[in-house]
C-alpha cells in the first residue's frame, strides 16, 4: 500500500522496565488513488537512545492482543516483544516499531475465528484462507516510511521473516544484520511456528 505520507502525530517521553524510550505516534495516509485505501494507517516507535551513532537494532512487531496483553501460549509474539525489548535496552539504543497489524493483518475479530478453525484441526495458514485472507495480509510499508521519517537509512532488523528484510530492502532501508528472534517453544505453539518455517519460510535461528 503506498502512502502519499507519513506524519509522526505524538512524541513523549515513555519509562518501561526495559528503560527509558521515547513513544512516538505516525499515521500514514494512502494516495487518494489507490482502490485498497485507508484513511489512516497508524503505528507507535518505541525509540531509545542515538539512533543515528551507529546501525540501530530494529524491531518490526506487530499487535498481538493475545499475546501481548495476555500472554497467549498459542503464539511466539509475547516473548518476542520482551526479547527485543531486552535486546535493544541492552545495547541502549534500538527502534521498536509496533503496527496496528493484528493476526497478520486480518483483525482481531477474525483472528478469533481463525482459532476456531485451528481447533477444528487447521493450521494457522489454513484458516487464514478458509476465512477468505492471504495467509500474511502485511506488507511493511508503513514501517519502512517511519524509519526514514526517522532518518533512518540502514538497520539491524531482529526477524525470523525474510519478507520484513525484503519489504524494507524494497524500500530502500539497508539491512545490514539480520537479527534472531527466535525463542525457545512450548508444546501448545509447536505447529504454529512448525508452520511458519514450512509453509511461510521463517528461519529458526
Amino acid at each position: 500500500m503506498p502512502f502519499a505520507a507519513v506524519r509522526k502525530v505524538a512524541d513523549a517521553d515513555f519509562p518501561t522496565r526495559w528503560g527509558h524510550f521515547r513513544i512516538l505516534g505516525f499515521e500514514g495516509l494512502t494516495e487518494p488513488g489507490d482502490p485498497t485505501r485507508k484513511p489512516v494507517e497508524s503505528a507507535v516507535a518505541l525509540v531509545m537512545g542515538d539512533i543515528h551513532a551507529e546501525t540501530p537494532v530494529v524491531r518490526i512487531h506487530s499487535q498481538c492482543l493475545t499475546g501481548d496483553v495476555f500472554h497467549s501460549l498459542r503464539c511466539d509474539c509475547h516473548d518476542q516483544l520482551h526479547l527485543a525489548l531486552k535486546r535493544i535496552a541492552d545495547e541502549g539504543t534500538g527502534i521498536l516499531l509496533y503496527e496496528q497489524q493484528e493476526g497478520r493483518g486480518i483483525g482481531l475479530m477474525a483472528k478469533l475465528r481463525a482459532y476456531e478453525l485451528q481447533d477444528q484441526g487447521l493450521d494457522t495458514i489454513e484458516a487464514n484462507e478458509q476465512l477468505g485472507f492471504e495467509a500474511d495480509c502485511r506488507h511493511f510499508e508503513l514501517p519502512a516510511e517511519i524509519l526514514k521519517e526517522l532518518g533512518v537509512t540502514a538497520v539491524r532488523l531482529m526477524t525470523n521473516n525474510p519478507e520484513k528484510v525484503e519489504a524494507l530492502e524494497a524500500a530502500g532501508i539497508h539491512v545490514t544484520e539480520r537479527l534472531s528472534a527466535a525463542i525457545p517453544s512450548e508444546p501448545s505453539f509447536e505447529r504454529y511456528l512448525e508452520t511458519k518455517r514450512e509453509k511461510m519460510g521463517h528461519l529458526v535461528s
